[in-house]
């Protein structure tokens, strides 16, 4: 039985060009080089400057996915946004970038996950796309979380960085089998009552105000190993297949010790999970698609392989996809 599909076209990212390292951090609180990387493995992070906003990331890193896939901008029928930092409280940041990019005709919207973003927008795109509501969807992945730490938090203010991912979707008609290309299940949770462990304490309804992140990082690390790792496991349960098939691991880069962690509880070898945190630290909803499109740009991700992707954010939410690429 044929089925259609949300294959993967081509991927983009952008990275603002103002970068700090650790021994710049250190300069402004109590911290240092040696510290933030034994904890963390993160050694930099790229942040917006001054009049550089969401959209303004998401552009570049849409534009980029565009030209990968060889796509035209009149090919786009719906831009999916995934963004906790909007350019502002309201319109949509994706109706910024639908602007700018001259897109006139289909729909754009945000979707707000925090750092799942990018897997809850996947399963959006990918669910429109199956409904045969859109053929050919940017879904990107923005953020300025540098606008919401509190900078003399070196708890947390040492962990985030800004920037943008993007991927091109588009139906194309499967088998309904696994060697099918494109999207094979995306698997979504949430629970609420973790919303004390990471957080923002602001908003236009609460405090009137953009607020500042708050975390409890220790907690946060415990759920994350076990949330992420069920995911992985629903994923490749989904497809019928064992962890030890997929070729790729793609994980929301929030802490090289979160990696490591999920990687050991599930048996999976290093070489198969895919690191940018080191240079990016965690870019919230950007950081799947960053870490995607350096994989794919530097040919470890090929045409063929099982890719799973995952993450886990505030609220909680966490999630998992699984593509054949």
């Amino acid at each position: 039985m044929s089925v259609i599909r949300s294959v993967v076209l081509g991927c983009g990212a952008y990275l603002p060009d103002n970068v700090v390292s650790n021994d710049d951090l250190a300069k402004r609180v109590d911290t240092s080089d040696a510290w933030i990387f034994e904890r963390t493995g993160i050694r930099r992070r790229h942040l917006a400057r001054d009049g550089e906003v969401t959209s303004d990331l998401a552009l570049k890193a849409g534009e980029a996915a565009l030209k990968a896939a060889g796509v035209g901008i009149d090919e786009i029928d719906l831009i999916v946004c995934a963004t906790t930092t909007p350019d502002e409280t309201f319109p949509a940041t994706a109706t910024r970038v639908q602007a700018r990019l001259g897109m006139t005709r289909g729909a754009a919207f945000d979707v707000q996950a925090v750092c799942s973003g990018f897997i809850y927008g996947l399963s959006v795109a990918d669910n429109f796309i199956r409904a045969g509501q859109s053929r050919t969807v940017l879904l990107i992945g923005a953020e300025t979380m540098s606008r919401l730490m509190d900078w003399n938090d070196r708890t947390t203010c040492v962990l985030f960085g800004d920037g943008a991912g993007a991927v091109v979707l588009r139906a194309e008609t499967g088998a309904g089998s696994l060697a099918d290309r494109g999207v094979q299940n995306t698997q979504l949770y949430s629970d609420g009552r973790l919303h004390d462990l990471l957080y923002v304490d602001g908003g236009p309804s609460s405090t009137r105000t953009t607020g500042y992140l708050r975390m409890q990082g220790k907690e946060v690390f415990r759920h994350a190993v076990t949330n992420i790792s069920a995911a992985i496991q629903a994923s490749a349960d989904a497809a019928g297949v064992s962890v030890s098939d997929i070729d790729w691991f793609v994980p929301h880069q929030a802490n090289q010790r979160i990696l490591d962690g999920t990687a050991r509880k599930l048996g999976i070898p290093a070489a198969k999970v895919i690191s940018t945190v080191a240079d990016h630290g965690n870019t919230s909803a950007a950081s799947v698609p960053l870490a995607l499109a350096a994989a794919v740009g530097d040919g470890r991700i090929k045409r063929g392989d099982l890719v799973l992707l995952e993450a886990m954010g505030g609220g909680f939410t966490w999630g998992s996809a699984l593509v054949r690429w």
